[in-house]
């Protein structure tokens, strides 16, 4: 007579087989084959797994499954609780599947599913507006898509908030997956990265994450800055890097400020990104934000008078969030009032919206400012002078450029007479120190300050 525990065993082995052919012999070996039969009692199976990392995806992609086809054996189980043992990890399953040779393989795509960070089908290349800005940016993705094999690697996107980085990130990656099906593409922005590099590293699981983003075809990690002072982080990047690059892997990455500009990064990463190609996305300028809003509108289904536009366009010109903030306020105002938009209900609308922008000055206004608080001539902001009066000056007009606009540091050297970016790094940075003991020099720039925000 056979008795419960080999029927129990009989049980497990065929629906061990069950899975292993619905699966597919990849997410088998990776995720179920290590699960234990430990019991099944009062109408419910106990499983043994190795990791609490491994019952997480386990109960996550194949937990319903699991269920339906016990129910299949035994229609009066209820429930399948997972217990961790960590002695699991180097013993055979009680109950095993015909053997296998084969070395175990990870599956990547099923971990990459809670790897990647979610695309935004909204952004893509059809809606992006193009101008003189943002058009090398927008010519560079297009042949990353276009290219089969790496025509710049890495291609490095840099910009302010809001001037169309991110917009480009998620169209790259989506039309890279829609023309290359079988490529592994891989999207996910630094803090995504940095979550998950932790989390390996917590459920002792560092193995999976380096085969993962290791081999995938194309790599995008969108806001690169913020793996600054992440040491142990910035080095799994940089390895993961050269093994991609080495095997003529695309990377796309994207940060506020270009490689040599990063603070709080190492040198050798700032020197890896830097490799390949490098385009800045400029501030936008009148006749791009014109066509962002012309565009947006037409979306949304309206006919705006062109004056509209170009008083929209003319005051707030900060960047694209903005200008669709304010358009879609436009639209809502017009809605709730039953009113049709005028020049006059737009300058009422955006009243708030205007003031704060016209607070962001220009880099003339400040160098102007700060020349006058501290008595020196407005040339001398662009002089190659070095005499400490004009110096100190010249850098807490560069600090607060760096505050007050959203130029990058390339532009803002350029507009204090040609000088290099790293000279801007090392004014903002000597004014921040100052400033943190300095009263008299802290109180300058609130004064200064206060007078460009009013």
């Amino acid at each position: 007579m056979v008795s419960m525990e080999e029927q129990r065993n009989a049980e497990w082995a065929r629906l061990r087989g069950r899975l292993r052919a619905e699966f597919g012999d990849g997410v088998f070996r990776s995720w179920l084959q290590p699960l234990t039969l430990i019991s099944v009692e009062n109408n419910k199976v106990v499983l043994g797994v190795p990791t609490r990392f491994v019952r997480d995806r386990v109960v996550a992609l194949y937990g319903s499954r699991l269920r339906e086809l016990w129910r299949e054996e035994d229609n009066e189980v209820g429930q399948i609780n997972f217990v961790i043992d960590a002695n699991l990890a180097g013993r055979k399953p009680s109950v095993v599947a015909p053997p296998e040779p084969d070395p175990p393989e990870f599956d990547l795509d099923g971990w990459a599913e809670g790897v990647s960070s979610p695309l935004d089908q909204r952004l893509s290349f059809e809606n992006f507006v193009v101008g003189n800005p943002n058009e090398f940016a927008f010519a560079a993705c297009m042949r990353a898509v276009e290219n089969e094999t790496p025509a710049y690697n890495p291609l490095f996107l840099y910009g302010g908030v809001g001037l169309g980085k991110t917009h480009l990130m998620h169209s790259t990656a989506a039309a890279l997956q829609a023309k290359y099906p079988k490529k592994r593409v891989l999207y996910l922005t630094a803090e995504k990265f940095l979550y998950q590099f932790i989390r390996a590293l917590r459920a002792q699981e560092t193995v999976p994450f380096k085969e993962l983003f290791r081999s995938v075809d194309v790599l995008l990690v969108d806001d690169i800055q913020f793996l600054c002072g992440r040491d142990a982080t910035q080095e799994e990047f940089f390895h993961t890097f050269n093994a991609l690059v080495e095997q003529g892997r695309q990377v796309i990455v994207s940060a506020d400020a270009s490689p040599s500009d990063i603070e709080g990064m190492e040198d050798r990463l700032k020197s890896r990104l830097g490799w390949g190609l490098v385009v800045e996305l400029s501030p936008t300028n009148y006749e791009l934000r014109f066509a962002i809003l012309e565009k947006k509108a037409k979306e949304k289904g309206l006919e705006l008078d062109p004056r509209v536009l170009e008083f929209v366009a003319q005051r707030i010109a900060t960047n694209v969030r903005e200008l669709e903030g304010a358009l879609n306020r436009l639209v809502a105002h017009s809605q709730l009032s039953g009113r049709s938009i005028t020049l006059d209900s737009a300058q009422s609308a955006l009243r708030d919206l205007l003031r704060a922008s016209e607070r962001r000055v220009s880099i003339e206004e400040i160098q102007k400012q700060v020349a006058e608080h501290f008595n020196i001539r407005l040339a001398d902001m662009s002089s190659p002078r070095r005499a400490r009066a004009v110096a100190r000056p010249r850098q807490v007009a560069m600090y607060l450029a760096k505050h007050l606009t959203s130029r990058s540091l390339p532009e803002i050297g350029r507009r204090f007479g040609g000088r290099d970016h790293t000279t801007v790094m090392h004014a903002i940075r000597k004014i921040e120190e100052l400033s943190s003991g300095d009263a008299v020099l802290s109180e300058d720039i609130r004064l200064i300050r206060r007078s460009l925000e009013n």
